[in-house]
Parts: structure tokens; C-alpha cells; sequence
């Protein structure tokens, strides 16, 4: 049997479906074969487009996200996917980069994530926004504070 059907992944293999507006439903997971430790798992989407919700403008991102998994992992499709569905979307930069945040946790259920968007000039100036999350209660939260004060 294969592993997309046991672990329930509908896009992975298949023909790629593309929606037109923001679209958190995509998202899949798959079981962290490696729980007995922690590790790194980093994306980076240097593509990211998104469009400004007052003036209908593309807004254009490097999106970078970092998580230590638990139980559940984001499968990579899924991702592209979730992240491609904002093109057509109105948001701030800094709410793309929340919302973000927020789905994969609600997804996954991390130990520990981080998202920063790196958005190009619009105007003269960039933002880049950053958001994290330490699960509360434990070591994840202590480190979640310690990295978002030593951001410049």
C-alpha cells in the first residue's frame, strides 16, 4: 500500500490544483518518524505573493518558516499549495505572516515555529515581519521569548 493512502495525503502525487483565494483547508500532515528527538525543519518560499488590501497591488515576499515538529508534520506540497493560495488575497504583510503562524500550529501542533516575511520595497520601504510560538508550559516557550527579544 502506499503512503499517501496510509497517512491520508490527497495532493501529493497528484495532478496540482491551484485555488484562487486563501485556502487553509489544503494543508495535510503526515507522522514525524523521528519523535524520540528534536530537529530543525526549515521552508523557504522565495516566491511568496500576496496583494495589498487597500490598493489591490501584488505584494511580493521571501516567506521562511521553521518549526521543531511533535507528533505531526506539514507535508511540503500542502505547503506550496497553502502559500500559493494568497496570491489573489488581501492582506498586510503582517497579517499574512500571523496567519501563517496560526494555521500551522493549528495544524501541526509544534513544539516550536517561526515565520518572517520578507517583503520587497513597496514605496521605499520593506517590512519584514516575524512571528513565533513556543508551546506554553514548556522549555519551547522559554526559547520562543529568548529569540523574539534578540531580533533586531
Amino acid at each position: 500500500m502506499d503512503n499517501r493512502e496510509t497517512e491520508g495525503l490527497k495532493s501529493l502525487g497528484k495532478k496540482t490544483e491551484y485555488k484562487s483565494d486563501y485556502a487553509p483547508e489544503v494543508l495535510e500532515t503526515f507522522v514525524n518518524r523521528h519523535q524520540d528527538n528534536d530537529y530543525w525543519v526549515r521552508f523557504n518560499c522565495p516566491e511568496f505573493t500576496s496583494l495589498c488590501p487597500i490598493t489591490g497591488q501584488p505584494d511580493f515576499a521571501e516567506i521562511r518558516i521553521s518549526y521543531v515538529p511533535d507528533i505531526r508534520m506539514v507535508e511540503s506540497k500542502s505547503l506550496k499549495l497553502y502559500l500559493f493560495s494568497f496570491r489573489n488575497h488581501g492582506d498586510f504583510h503582517e497579517d499574512c505572516v500571523n496567519k501563517i503562524m496560526k494555521d500551522l500550529i493549528r495544524l501541526m501542533d509544534p513544539k516550536y515555529i517561526e515565520v518572517t516575511g520578507i517583503f520587497t520595497p513597496r514605496g521605499g520601504i520593506s517590512i519584514y515581519p516575524y512571528a513565533n510560538y513556543g508551546r506554553p508550559g514548556t522549555e519551547w516557550e522559554t526559547l520562543a521569548k529568548q529569540r523574539f527579544a534578540s531580533r533586531e
